[in-house]
């Protein structure tokens, strides 16, 4: 219970407060603009610049934009071509591979192969393999791309399957990457969130429901949680003063709640109060950044042909323009989810139509970082929380964890290179495997972070992302 209400009220004010002409004349003084600053001042939490210091390596990094594809992209149809399982359609699928396997909703089912639903072609000087269904990507950033396609998960179902990818483990609670970022590294920014969520919609597939626990900062403290923008309207709510407050009548209400907040604190040490002491500044700073940073009427008209949208319509491609713009502002890690690659059925049309809602946005997004420069120091990363079955279910497919396909760009990831490789039936990862795990400790690695090292005091144990299990950094895919 909250020990404030009995601090403030009469007749403990009577018994503490000692009402003297010493205490009047205090609290004359205190209303001195002067101390009213110094006040201010010290309610703000000073700006956090990470707890290493200094970093384990050389950073090739300063930022990362997540490209979460939530549902469980088809590798198969995309990014993995199989030959001998189009050669194989419609017969059954070896008992070989799939016996003692975990499967999802085809288990007991009969298993038959399912040929890969697009043609394939080679793109770029590297000759990276894609499917035809990502014109832009690949015309523009084949050449740019880290294509591993031999990672494995550990979980089937959608929600362990986030959760283990945002935060490597299946248990809930646990901080996310984004958060681990931020607490080590600090932003590069006081007016944003270090860490910003959008999520896009399109119209195929299932909708993928994504939870705030996705972005949460588990046993980190609060400040380093995630922060959802919505694409349409206010990014974040009540970020505007109401009608007839002005921003020095605002100033004033989060300085009178900043001192009260300070005067618990200061009873209690509470770091959740030190939280909340944040969070209100952070607010105030973004009555100012996040209308500057959502007014994109400044950006040239050959940046709206890029990305194929003028902003503000909550489209994936419109996202990856906010997101250029985040990463312009510092924001440390920036997470968009387009929740539409839960293929079940109509597999074909689905990838096909999901694809295109995305395959402008992210090749506009390579593309302008490069232009500007950021692309060296930012890393992109495309993947989903698991692949999907090489075998059918109906016309679409099932859940997958054993063989899946990610590829990353920019910040020290080897550009034009293609690693690892599942089986000829794309089900199983068998060469150069890759865990979740060890695209953590790279991507960790990359800026500046010895997963090792880097641990968290929890319940007694040195917590830490990449969790208990062997993991590595994986250097062949730097550059």
């Amino acid at each position: 219970m909250s020990l404030f209400p009995q601090q403030i009220c009469r007749r403990s004010f009577l018994q503490t407060g000692g009402v003297s002409l010493g205490s009047m004349a205090l609290a004359d003084l205190l209303r001195s603009p002067a101390v009213q600053a110094t006040d201010r001042q010290q309610a703000q939490v000073q700006s956090w610049n990470g707890i290493l210091n200094p970093l384990n390596s050389a950073p090739r990094a300063k930022r990362i934009i997540w490209l979460y594809m939530a549902g469980g992209m088809t590798h198969i149809d995309t990014f993995d071509n199989k030959p001998k399982l189009a050669e194989l359609h419609g017969t059954p699928m070896p008992e070989s591979i799939t016996k003692g396997q975990q499967i999802a909703q085809l288990q007991g089912q009969r298993l038959t192969c399912f040929a890969p639903q697009h043609p394939f072609r080679r793109w770029g000087q590297s000759g990276q393999s894609l499917a035809e269904i990502w014109p832009r990507l690949g015309k523009h950033c084949a050449d740019d791309m880290c294509i591993v396609r031999s990672l494995h998960t550990d979980a089937i179902n959608h929600d362990p399957a986030h959760t283990f990818m945002n935060t490597g483990t299946m248990t809930a609670g646990r901080p996310a990457m984004g958060s681990w970022l931020l607490y080590g590294l600090g932003a590069e920014t006081q007016s944003l969130p270090g860490f910003v969520v959008m999520v896009s919609t399109g119209k195929y597939g299932q909708r993928q429901p994504i939870a705030a626990r996705q972005w949460h900062s588990g046993f980190l403290p609060g400040q380093f949680q995630g922060v959802e923008f919505r694409g349409t309207g206010d990014p974040v709510l009540y970020v505007r003063n109401p009608a007839g407050v002005s921003k020095n009548q605002q100033r004033d209400v989060v300085d009178a709640v900043q001192q009260l907040n300070s005067i618990t604190n200061r009873r209690l040490d509470d770091p959740e109060i030190a939280t909340r002491v944040s969070q209100y500044e952070l607010a105030f700073r973004m009555q100012t950044s996040v209308p500057e940073l959502m007014d994109v009427r400044s950006e040239p008209e050959h940046v709206f042909e890029l990305y194929g949208t003028k902003g503000g319509d909550g489209s994936f491609a419109s996202n990856c323009l906010l997101a250029r713009r985040l990463a312009e502002r510092g924001v440390r890690f920036i997470q968009l989810y387009h929740r539409d690659w839960d293929h079940h059925g109509a597999v074909k049309e689905h990838s096909a139509g999901t694809a295109a809602e995305v395959d402008q946005g992210m090749a506009a997004l390579i593309t302008d970082l490069k232009q500007r420069g950021m692309l060296e120091d930012t890393i992109i990363v495309f993947g989903s929380e698991f692949g999907r079955t090489p075998m059918a279910q109906g016309n679409g497919r099932d859940h997958h964890l054993a063989g899946f396909t990610m590829w990353f760009a920019g910040g020290g990831f080897k550009p034009g290179f293609s690693y690892g490789a599942t089986d000829e039936f794309g089900y199983r990862a068998v060469e150069n495997r890759v865990s979740v795990h060890d695209v953590h400790a790279t991507l960790l690695h990359l800026m500046g972070i010895d997963h090792t090292r880097f641990t968290y005091k929890f319940q007694g144990l040195d917590t830490k992302l990449t969790g208990v299990e062997e993991s590595r950094v994986v250097p062949e895919l730097l550059a």
